[in-house]
């Protein structure tokens, strides 16, 4: 590869995209997908994740491991050698076309002048590549459509598409792993497990690899459907340990989180983690735990719980009410449960999160920690109480309270901002004032206020993601993005929120409003490395 090929941008602090101008789509996306396969074969130190997007490679670092420079240096050295091939499999899938399969294929084959039969074939006779994987766990976005074929999205998603759904979105054709919200147009439906959390690695599909989809009877789609059932019925693997707590009521939305896991980009799974690291350190080191050792994260209001044996836990972050026993209680300090005890946490005050810590801390929900909300009766399991050699019992619990009137946020902007806002949008951008929306989560937090005008469309091709990332969807409205994010994303972007004030976004509570302040990158690894040390 020659180097006019090849273009590096730092687009946050432990972020950085890769691109390839004057390629065709197809063409940069191959380039993509082999360089990610080269940097993560070569194991190197700091780097946590290369996710090809649909003509550009997103990397995801550890910038006080791997410096900037000293990643571009490793792209360019595996860049300009021989492109190694990513030799793929190929995947046959069944389909059923039409019907309530595929409620779109009769109006999509009117726009493209062909019988509804005549669509249906020429899909399945396609040949498609594994461009990259995002939107949700183990949704493949296909290329190698018939162009006739290709239709618009949904202007309006529909609320649920069903598991299985074959569908065309623009110049992709793909499969929906599971129910979701969904705009692309549905033209039939398999059976199929696309992703599987006990599964290594969980998703079925990969960049790189070819699909072939097989038209089948509605006999024989209901026979898939029923081994498809069977095989999903398994038990999970048990995730050990030792039982400790009973959720009896589950809160607004309470999870397991802990370290966010890395290494899994290309199987569309997001790295998830506590949203606010530095609360969630603070309660494990009151305990003695590990610094990112599991606890239970809790928004707004707080679950009540009761002990299955012995346990000493404390709460960080939020303030909350709290009551052992029914018996009011300071929950910052470390509290002693005996079997049968109950302990009841109450409203947040002052921040959006708290976190309930216990010694050694909890196992994951399921192989791979994905998030998920807990619901009563559920059983929670302790590791096995381990000293941690990071932190000191008895520190400081770190309880949120912000008391600025509008918060700042330091943001660096996306040296490609340009491509879809004037000068004058983003300096009105970083002039608003904004308010942080009720329907925020862990997901993204939304920002409501003076609309940022694109100076096109506010779409682009989708690519890789990295927390903080500030999305400008058509309304206007940013969104920042979380922990439990799409891994790829195809709406236009301004910037990124510095790491060092992740934490403070995701503590604020609905209503508050923020105002996004632009620093250099510089500037934004000093606060890194000043938020890290800050941890010891």
């Amino acid at each position: 590869m020659t180097a006019p090929e090849l273009a590096f941008y730092d687009v946050a602090d432990g972020a950085a995209v890769v691109e390839y101008p004057g390629l065709s789509d197809e063409d940069s996306n191959r380039r993509a997908v082999a360089l990610a396969d080269a940097l993560v074969s070569a194991g190197i130190g700091g780097l946590r994740d290369a996710i090809p997007g649909a003509r550009t490679l997103s990397l995801v670092f550890d910038p006080l491991v791997l410096a900037h420079e000293a990643l571009r240096r490793e792209v360019l050295t595996r860049a300009t050698r021989p492109e190694r091939a990513v030799s793929g499999r190929t995947v046959s899938i069944g389909v059923l076309y039409g019907g309530d399969s595929g409620p779109d294929l009769q109006e999509l084959a009117s726009r493209a002048g062909l019988a509804p039969d005549e669509l249906a074939r020429r899909h399945a006779a396609g040949d498609y590549r594994v461009a990259f994987l995002g939107f949700a766990p183990g949704f493949a976005y296909l290329t190698g459509l018939d162009p006739a074929l290709q239709a618009p999205r949904l202007a309006t998603p529909r609320p649920r598409v069903p598991a299985g759904s074959v569908a065309i979105g623009g110049a992709y054709t793909g499969v929906y792993p599971s129910t979701t919200p969904g705009g692309w147009r549905l033209i039939g439906r398999c059976a199929v497990q696309l992703f599987d959390e006990e599964a290594d690695p969980p998703a079925l599909l990969r960049p790189g690899d070819h699909v072939r989809f097989e038209p089948i009877t509605a006999a024989r789609l209901s026979a898939l459907d029923r081994d498809l059932a069977a095989a999903s019925s398994r038990l999970p693997t048990s995730p050990g340990g030792r039982p400790v707590l009973r959720i009896v009521r589950s809160g607004v939305f309470t999870s397991v989180q802990g370290a966010p896991q890395f290494h899994r980009g290309a199987s569309g799974l997001p790295p998830g983690g506590a949203m606010d690291a530095l609360a969630l350190s603070a309660g494990n080191a009151r305990l003695g735990n590990a610094r990112e050792a599991n606890a239970l994260e809790m928004t707004f209001l707080g679950p009540e719980i009761e002990a299955m044996s012995e346990v000493r836990l404390c709460v960080s972050g939020a303030a909350m009410t709290a009551e052992h026993n029914g018996v009011s209680i300071a929950a910052e300090s470390p509290i002693r449960l005996a079997p049968g005890d109950r302990l009841r946490l109450g409203t947040a005050r002052g921040a959006a999160r708290a976190y309930l810590c216990v010694e050694g801390g909890f196992q994951a929900t399921g192989r791979l920690g994905l998030t998920r909300r807990l619901e009563a009766g559920e059983i929670l399991m302790a590791q096995t109480r381990r000293r941690s050699n990071e932190a000191v019992e008895g520190g400081a619990v770190r309880t949120w309270r912000d008391n600025e009137s509008t918060i700042a946020l330091r943001v660096v902007l996306d040296p490609r901002r340009d491509r879809f806002f004037a000068t004058q949008a983003v300096e009105e951008f970083l002039s608003s004032v904004f308010r942080v929306s009720s329907t925020s989560d862990r997901r993204g937090i939304r920002l409501e206020g003076k609309a940022v005008a694109a100076a096109g469309s506010s779409e682009m091709p989708p690519e890789g993601t990295a927390l903080g990332t500030i999305q400008i969807p058509p309304d206007g409205q940013p969104i920042l993005l979380g922990p439990d994010r799409p891994i790829t994303g195809g709406y236009a972007r301004v910037g990124t929120v510095i790491a060092a004030d992740w934490g403070r976004i995701a503590q604020t509570l609905p209503g508050r409003t923020v105002r996004l302040v632009a620093i250099t990158l510089a500037e934004a690894l000093a606060a890194r490395s000043g938020n890290a040390e800050s941890e010891e």
